[in-house]
């Protein structure tokens, strides 16, 4: 493979049997899949590294996630992509200490065994921990109440607050929701942040405990989440590579700037810009993996013009990496999830990479630890680093990293965003913890990596959807049209790259 900072000289017309926009974990499946039925694919991608929300980055010397850390086993797509990479040896479960809500109230354990924070046993211990006793009675309600009660709910929160009222969606759901997808429960549509779960529900009689179990007993044995050994990641390197052996181009650097028919009718024109200038590529089949892709199709298809995909939310993640051997015994396990009520700290969750990852620890080695806390909900944008976040329409990361003893400098604002993340994770933790226990930190500001699915979001992906059908040769993949995860990525950008390989080459 080729990794260029740009295009082909300025007037260069290129010919390949592919084009993907956006090398993503989307992008990179669908060049896979394109390759795999013996076609030359070109990637393009707009930032300095592949990978999007799964890249990463080095803090104090240790190569860390700067985004996703691990995947839903749901369905088993991801663990097959990683047995056809040869890295199945790598896969990771999480430690088992489990992770805590941080309330107004004080801290307590969320369910072991729940989804999205929706308890499947609403009588359990760590249920009643966090919930207290009339929390827990209270949804203890959804295994008798009638099935009519939440059947008209649409979003999740109407769902859970009918069935198992207000403490399970503020104690847990809430504090998991904001985590996870940047968003109140409120303005999710169920079945697109919890896909499974309406009809899960139909079959257990209308109870959401019930549902929860049926959904949680269908899913392959162990985890529900995985990592890879080294980081997820590693994942990007192995599709990288496979591009490359499969005598596929990635482009970094480099953005597609429009796409229109070629005159001659049986194929498309992709402009280019770099930094060595722009050119055109010709080819009969073009993959959008990138949230840009209504505007770049627009002049295919006038309709897309006047579709807005949701922005997400801004989300900014400060690492420390601690000298800290206080936080060996892992006071609060493998994490903190915060809920929206508490006003101690900024955060909205915090990640205690070493206790949670073995690989993680032993790559810090005894004594050092890695947290990762991240800032950034829904309609706030007052939360620490959003001034100063990624410009609108980046899918990546701008990414700053320094050590105390090194580099050019913190960026305006680090410091004190810095400051807020040590505080935070010291309430978090419950361990006081000192500037001078910081070995080094990295800050990291996505735009655009969190789409909120809701009912608006769900409406304007159909529309793109529909309107992409009518191009023969075009096709659309992406978190932002797939769902947040690469258990929801990619099984969808195979699907999409499987149709176009059928598609007649020049």
């Amino acid at each position: 493979m080729t990794t260029t900072a740009g295009p082909t000289p300025a007037g260069t017309v290129e010919r390949w049997d592919a084009v993907v926009v956006g090398g993503g974990v989307a992008g990179l499946v669908a060049a896979r899949e394109l390759g795999i039925a013996g076609l030359r694919v070109l990637v393009l991608e707009a930032r300095d590294a592949a990978g999007g929300a799964v890249r990463a980055h080095t803090v104090a010397g240790i190569r860390l996630d700067a985004g996703a850390e691990s995947f839903a086993t749901r369905g088993g797509t991801v663990a097959a992509l990683v047995d056809e990479l040869g890295l199945a040896g790598r896969l990771a479960a999480p430690e088992p200490s489990g992770s805590w809500v941080h309330l107004p109230s004080g801290d307590g354990p969320l369910p072991r065994t729940g989804l999205l924070g929706i308890p499947s046993e609403p009588g359990a211990d760590d249920v009643r921990r966090t919930l207290g006793a009339f929390g827990a009675w209270r949804a203890r309600l959804d295994l008798l109440l009638p099935e009519r009660i939440g059947a008209r709910a649409t979003t999740l929160g109407d769902l859970v607050r009918a069935r198992m009222g207000r403490r399970v969606l503020d104690r847990l759901v809430r504090p998991i929701v904001g985590g996870v997808h940047a968003a109140e429960p409120d303005g999710l549509a169920i079945d697109a942040v919890a896909p499974g779960l309406s009809a899960a529900r139909a079959a257990s009689g209308g109870s959401l405990a019930r549902a929860v179990v049926r959904l949680r007993s269908a899913a392959p044995a162990g985890s529900a989440v995985l990592g890879l050994d080294g980081g997820l990641h590693v994942l990007v390197d192995a599709l990288t590579a496979d591009l490359a052996a499969r005598g596929g181009e990635l482009r970094l650097r480099t953005s597609a700037t429009s796409l229109t028919q070629d005159p001659g009718g049986q194929a498309y024109r992709v402009e280019a810009r770099g930094r060595t200038g722009t050119s055109a590529i010709v080819t009969p089949r073009v993959v959008l993996a990138t949230p840009a892709a209504p505007a770049l199709a627009a002049g295919l298809a006038p309709a897309l013009a006047d579709v807005r995909l949701d922005d997400g939310a801004l989300v900014t993640l400060v690492t420390l990496v601690l000298d800290e051997p206080a936080l060996d015994g892992a006071p609060r396990g493998t994490g903190v999830l915060v809920a929206r009520e508490a006003r101690d700290v900024q955060a909205k969750a915090l990640t205690h990479a070493t206790a949670k990852w073995a690989w993680t620890a032993r790559a810090a080695g005894a004594g050092r630890h890695v947290v990762r806390l991240s800032y950034g909900r829904a309609d706030d944008e007052t939360a620490p680093g959003a001034a100063t976040g990624a410009a609108g329409g980046a899918t990546a990361a701008d990414a700053t990293a320094r050590t105390p003893r090194g580099g050019t400098g913190p960026e305006p604002g680090d410091d004190a965003l810095v400051e807020t993340a040590l505080a935070d994770a010291s309430v978090l933790l419950g361990v006081p913890l000192d500037a001078q226990r910081v070995a080094g930190h990295a800050i990291v500001r996505w735009s655009q990596s969190l789409p909120r699915p809701s009912a608006a979001h769900r409406d304007a992906v159909a529309s793109v959807r529909r309107a992409v059908a009518g191009l023969p040769g075009v096709a659309v993949c992406g978190a932002w049209v797939a769902g947040n995860g690469l258990a929801s990525v990619v099984p969808d950008a195979r699907e999409a790259a499987r149709a176009l390989a059928r598609r007649n080459s020049f």
